[in-house]
């Protein structure tokens, strides 16, 4: 089974270059350790929430813009191997300096829970940050793989949902505080592919107004806590 190893990092906003390069030069390093693919996204659409939000996730500044990426692997011992090679890989330290705050990036492991459609390869993707109860993971499933129709309906491509099973506790940041995560919940990483932001800008005003008037639908998470925002794609590795 896939499995994925997520980041979301606040990037100075004039590096975004240098970070669009670094991100290329550390791919085949990632290939030669057994990465399937990965994908770098650069934040443009990501407002503040009342609860949370990606700003807060990554104590960003107001000169800073956040990135949202993922590193496929084969499955999680692959990607664990991978990680403990690359801590001595003589390339690994030739990477040179992170044009970012490496201290204040969130990452983890993910498994896949909910994949549909094309789930990579797009000029656009919505992020989404979200905390689930454990107990509530098969009724998560069933409302996510019930919403896919309705997003592809209005031109989505792919979507992911991605179970945290790897997820560390960080000094000064991490995706539990990122989420508010309670005991008993567990993180996700996911997102929503789309041919561009245009399409997407389009659908989220369709079904808004399809839902005026209408009373929420229950939800197996508190929605209040969940996080999304939109990223144009920098790198893909499959494309370079």
């Amino acid at each position: 089974m896939a499995y994925y190893t997520g980041m979301v990092a606040a990037v100075p906003t004039a590096n975004k270059h240098r970070y669009t390069e670094h991100a290329a030069a550390s791919w085949p390093l990632f290939r030669k350790h057994g990465a399937v693919r990965m994908t770098e996204s650069w934040g443009v659409d990501t407002p503040p929430g009342k609860v949370t939000d990606f700003q807060r996730a990554v104590a960003a500044k107001e000169d800073e813009t956040i990135v949202f990426t993922w590193i496929e692997w084969p499955d999680r011992a692959a990607a664990d191997a991978a990680w403990q090679k690359m801590e001595t890989d003589p390339d690994m330290e030739a990477m040179g300096e992170m044009p970012f705050d490496g201290s204040r990036m969130i990452y983890g492991g993910f498994t896949p829970v909910v994949a549909h459609g094309q789930l990579d390869g797009a000029a656009y993707y919505q992020g989404f940050l979200l905390a689930v109860p454990e107990d509530q993971k098969d009724a998560f499933i069933k409302m996510a793989d019930a919403s896919w129709p309705e997003f592809e309906k209005q031109g989505a491509l792919g979507l992911a949902e991605n179970w945290g099973v790897d997820v560390p506790h960080g000094k000064q940041t991490d995706f539990y505080r990122a989420t508010k995560a309670q005991d008993g919940e567990a993180v996700l990483f996911s997102w929503i592919a789309w041919p561009d932001r245009a399409t997407c800008d389009a659908a989220a005003k369709k079904m808004e107004a399809e839902m005026a008037g209408q009373e929420m639908p229950d939800m197996p998470f508190d929605g209040m806590r969940m996080m999304w925002g939109g990223f144009e794609t920098i790198f893909d590795s499959a494309k370079s």
